[in-house]
């Protein structure tokens, strides 16, 4: 019979951290997958931690099909580990995985960025300075899950304003891994004001149509992630997979 991880995190016999199904859209079996990755993403489900299906089934009031269903396919995104005939974990946490996902993000977006640039609308600058404009009043009432969404939303309409369909998608699954770990950094003193910093300079390089100045201003604020991310590996080495490569 497998065992389970070794260091997996025990149950602490409380309720499932889960949003309710009517948040999402779609089939049920999309729901379901969607309320549980979001607990994932957002640590509420954390790196180790053992994922009950009987538990799951009645916080979403839903069978055991469309849980085993989404914990297949978020083991093929990376984020279950599926032991067989010992249960599902949460995936814990790779550098390998975190840095492949941060040079693959890059190179998407500052693609993407120098590609925008000179082509950008004065319609979409004003939804991009927007989305500035409700950063700063999310940062102002204290709501860094608001601002994160937020964050999220920018990057993804920076890609979408290039006009290939797919580019959004592909940078997401990329940076999944990389999404989950930055979690573990917001609340770091100082790094939600330093965000809204680099996010108005991409803005206004874009505006001001100079790709030069939107790649630079864009990996500056890429690569401030890793910086934070890189020494996590030593400080809660638990969220961790001990067999990853650190490289």
């Amino acid at each position: 019979m497998s065992m389970p991880p070794s260091n997996a995190v025990p149950h602490d016999g409380k309720e499932p951290s889960l949003e309710p199904l009517s948040l999402f859209e779609g089939p049920l079996s999309n729901r379901v997958y969607l309320s549980i990755k979001r607990a994932i993403l957002s640590l509420a489900f954390r790196p180790g931690e053992a994922l009950r299906k009987q538990e799951i089934c009645a916080a979403l009031g839903v069978s055991r099909s469309p849980v085993s269903d989404a914990l297949t396919r978020l083991a093929g995104e990376g984020l279950v580990r599926i032991v067989p005939q010992a249960g599902s974990y949460v995936a814990r946490f790779s550098m390998a995985e975190i840095r492949e996902g941060a040079f693959l993000r890059e190179a998407l977006e500052l693609a993407a960025v120098e590609y925008l640039a000179p082509r950008i609308t004065d319609a979409e600058i004003a939804r991009l300075n927007r989305i500035v404009v409700v950063q700063q009043a999310l940062l102002d009432s204290g709501d860094r899950e608001g601002f994160y969404e937020q964050d999220a939303a920018m990057h993804a309409m920076m890609m979408g304003f290039t006009g290939f369909r797919r580019l959004a998608s592909l940078a997401e699954t990329a940076w999944v891994q990389v999404d989950r770990a930055r979690r573990l950094v917001l609340p770091a003193p100082g790094r939600v004001e330093a965000t809204l910093d680099e996010h108005r300079a991409i803005v206004a390089a874009i505006a001001a149509r100079d790709p030069e100045a939107a790649r630079a201003a864009l990996r500056t604020h890429l690569r401030q992630l890793l910086t934070y991310l890189e020494p996590l590996e030593r400080e809660v080495p638990e969220l961790f997979d001990s067999e990853s490569p650190t490289g």
